[in-house]
C-alpha cells in the first residue's frame, strides 16, 4: 500500500490516494507526498512489468523519503529524506557556483590548482590526510573490504600533485572558438562553454579528488560522493586542502562539493537530480550500472566507468620476449586496465604459454603474494598439472586464503574480472586463431582493453578493425590511463559494455566536459534570411 499525505480515503494495494480536493489545484496537488508504504505494494517498472516493495524498505519508509524504481532491473531503492536534502543542497550550491564561475577570470582557477597542490605538498597537511586514510584502511580491512585503491601512499600523493599541476598548466578552453564559418557580412563561431554541474560517484580512491577538479578548467563545477570506505580520507582532503584552496583563490566554495554521507542512497539522490549536467560513476560493474540506469531514466547523460579487465592475444608470430614483458608489465597492480585474460594461438601455445606463466609467476613473486590462474579446458594441457593440485596462500580482501594455484575455468567465463588484492590473477585460454579470440572478446568481455602481440602488420590492422574495444594496443595494457597516455588526468575510463560512446574518447578528462554554443557576429546589419 502506498499512502499519500492529506488523504482521508482508504487505500487499495498498489494505488495512490490523494485528497480529492487536491485534484482541483496544481499547487495543492504538488503538496501531496508519500508518507508510508505497505509491504508488498506493487510498483510498475520498465513500462509493463511489476515489482513489489520489499519488507525492509516498507518498514523503514518515513515522510520525506523518496522512492526510486530502477527501470532496467525493478530494484526498489529508498532515499532517506535527510540524505535527499543533503544532496539537493549540495547540487544547488554547485549550480550557484557554476553561475558565478562564468564571470570569474581563468587566473583564479590557475591559482586554485596551485594552492591545492601546495597544500597536498605540505607535510603537516598530508599527515592529517594520512592519519584519516590509515583509519579508513584499518576499518576496511576489518570488514574484509578491498584496499587496493584505498591506500593513500606516497605514489598516490605524487600523482595527485602532478594532476593538479597539469590542470594548472593546461590552456583554458572556456569560451574558446573551435571553428568559424564565414558568410558575406557575417560569420558563425562555434564556442566551447561549460556544461554545468558534474556529479561524481566513485569508489574508495582518494586521488579522484585531484582528477575530478579538472572540470573547473572547462568552466564546470562538481559534486562528489565517495564510497564509505574512503569517506574520512575524503573529508580530510576537503577540509585540509580543497576548501581552503578554493577560498584563497577567490572561487566559490560550491565549485567543488563533497557530499559527506556514507549512505549509498546519496549517489541515488544525486543521479536523480535534474540539475546535473552529467553523471559520472566509477566503481564496481553492478553498482555503476545501477547508477547509470538511474541517471538515464531521469534524463541525465551518464559516463560510466565500472567493468574492466584487459585482454592480451598472442598469435603465431608473437615474439616470446615481447610477450614476457607485456604480461609482466600489465600486472603491477589491480586496476581496470590490468591484464585479466590471455589468449594464445594453439600452434604456438606450447612455446608461449610457459613464457606467459613465467611472467605471471615473476610478478607475483615481486609483489610477494604468489599468483593465481584460471585455465580453460582448451589450455589445460599447456599448463603444468601440479599447479592444479599445489596449494598456496592467495591474498584476498578478507586476508590470505589457501587455494590451488590453478583452477579450471568454465566455458563462457573469460569475461569474469578478477578483483585481486596482492596476488596477480589471470585467465588462460587457447584459440585456433586470432579471429576466434576477437570473437570471444566481442562476446564475453566488457569491451574495454585489447592488445595483440604479433609481428604481422596485416594482423594488427585486421585486429583493430574487428575488436569492439575503445583501447587497442600491441604490448602492455596498463598504458590505458589519461595521465600516462594523454598527459591529462582522467575522470574515468569507459568501456563499450553499454555501447560505443558518442563523439568522445573512452578517456573522460576535465577539459573534455563542455558544450558548444553558436555565436553569430554581423558586420553587415542588412544580413537576413
Amino acid at each position: 500500500m502506498v499512502t499519500v499525505s492529506k488523504s482521508p480515503a482508504t487505500n487499495h494495494p498498489g494505488t495512490l490516494t490523494p485528497d480529492p480536493a487536491s485534484t482541483s489545484s496544481p499547487a495543492t496537488a504538488a503538496a501531496d507526498s508519500l508518507t508510508s508504504l505497505a509491504r508488498g505494494t506493487q510498483l510498475v517498472y520498465g513500462g509493463n512489468r511489476l515489482t513489489r516493495v520489499p519488507d525492509d524498505i516498507a518498514d523503514a519508509f518515513r515522510p520525506g523519503d523518496r522512492l526510486t524504481v530502477v527501470d532496467s532491473t525493478g530494484d526498489v531503492l529508498r532515499v532517506p529524506g535527510e540524505v535527499y536534502t543533503l544532496v539537493a543542497d549540495a547540487v544547488a550550491r554547485a549550480r550557484a557556483a557554476f553561475d558565478a564561475l562564468t564571470t570569474l577570470p581563468d587566473d583564479r582557477i590557475d591559482r586554485f590548482y596551485d594552492l591545492f597542490a601546495a597544500r597536498l605538498s605540505d607535510d603537516a597537511t598530508w599527515a592529517r590526510i594520512q592519519a584519516a586514510n590509515d583509519d579508513d584502511v584499518r576499518a576496511a580491512r576489518s570488514r574484509g573490504r578491498s584496499t587496493t585503491r584505498l591506500v593513500a601512499d606516497s605514489k598516490m600523493r605524487a600523482r595527485m600533485i602532478e594532476a593538479l599541476q597539469l590542470w594548472r598548466d593546461m590552456p583554458s578552453r572556456r569560451e574558446a572558438v573551435i571553428d568559424s564559418v564565414p558568410h558575406d557580412g557575417w560569420h558563425v563561431d562555434q564556442v566551447v562553454s561549460g556544461l554545468g554541474v558534474i556529479g561524481f560517484v566513485f569508489e574508495g580512491r582518494p586521488n579522484v579528488f585531484a582528477d575530478a577538479t579538472g572540470v573547473l578548467r572547462s568552466g564546470n563545477t562538481t559534486v562528489m560522493r565517495i564510497g564509505s570506505d574512503a569517506l574520512r580520507t575524503a573529508q580530510a582532503i576537503a577540509h585540509s586542502a580543497l576548501v581552503p584552496a578554493l577560498r584563497e583563490a577567490g572561487l566559490p566554495e560550491g565549485a567543488v562539493v563533497l557530499v559527506e554521507s556514507p549512505d549509498r542512497a546519496a549517489g541515488w539522490a544525486m543521479f536523480s537530480n535534474s540539475s546535473l549536467a552529467l553523471a559520472v560513476a566509477r566503481g564496481s560493474g553492478q553498482a555503476v550500472a545501477q547508477l547509470g540506469a538511474i541517471a538515464r531514466q531521469h534524463g541525465i547523460p551518464a559516463s560510466l566507468h565500472g567493468a574492466g579487465g584487459a585482454w592480451i592475444v598472442a598469435d603465431a608470430t608473437a615474439d616470446p620476449a615481447a610477450l614476457d614483458e607485456a604480461v609482466f608489465n600489465s600486472l603491477d597492480s589491480k586496476k581496470c586496465n590490468t591484464l585479466n585474460t590471455l589468449c594464445v594461438v594453439e600452434s604456438v601455445a606450447a612455446t608461449l604459454i610457459p613464457v606467459a606463466l613465467g611472467a605471471i609467476e615473476r610478478r607475483g613473486g615481486q609483489l610477494g603474494h604468489g599468483h593465481k590462474l584460471h585455465v580453460t579446458a582448451a589450455a589445460r594441457s599447456f599448463v603444468p598439472g601440479d599447479l592444479f593440485t599445489r596449494r598456496a596462500a592467495i591474498t584476498r580482501a578478507e586476508g590470505d586464503v589457501e587455494e590451488p594455484i590453478a583452477e579450471l575455468l568454465e566455458d563462457g567465463g573469460l569475461g569474469v574480472e578478477w578483483e585481486w588484492e596482492g596476488t596477480p590473477e589471470v585467465s588462460i585460454h587457447v584459440v585456433p586463431d586470432v579471429d576466434s579470440a576477437v570473437n570471444l572478446f566481442n562476446q564475453q568481455s566488457p569491451h574495454f582493453v585489447a592488445s595483440l602481440l604479433s609481428n604481422d602488420h596485416a594482423a594488427h590492422e585486421r585486429f583493430f578493425r574487428g575488436i569492439d574495444a575503445p583501447f587497442v594496443g600491441n604490448g602492455f595494457t596498463r598504458w590505458v590511463d589519461g595521465q600516462f597516455a594523454l598527459r591529462r588526468p582522467e575522470l574515468g575510463l569507459s568501456s563499450w559494455q553499454f555501447g560505443r560512446l558518442f563523439a568522445r574518447s573512452g578517456i573522460l578528462t576535465g577539459d573534455g566536459v563542455y558544450t558548444v554554443r553558436l555565436r553569430a557576429v554581423q558586420s553587415d546589419p542588412d544580413v537576413h534570411v
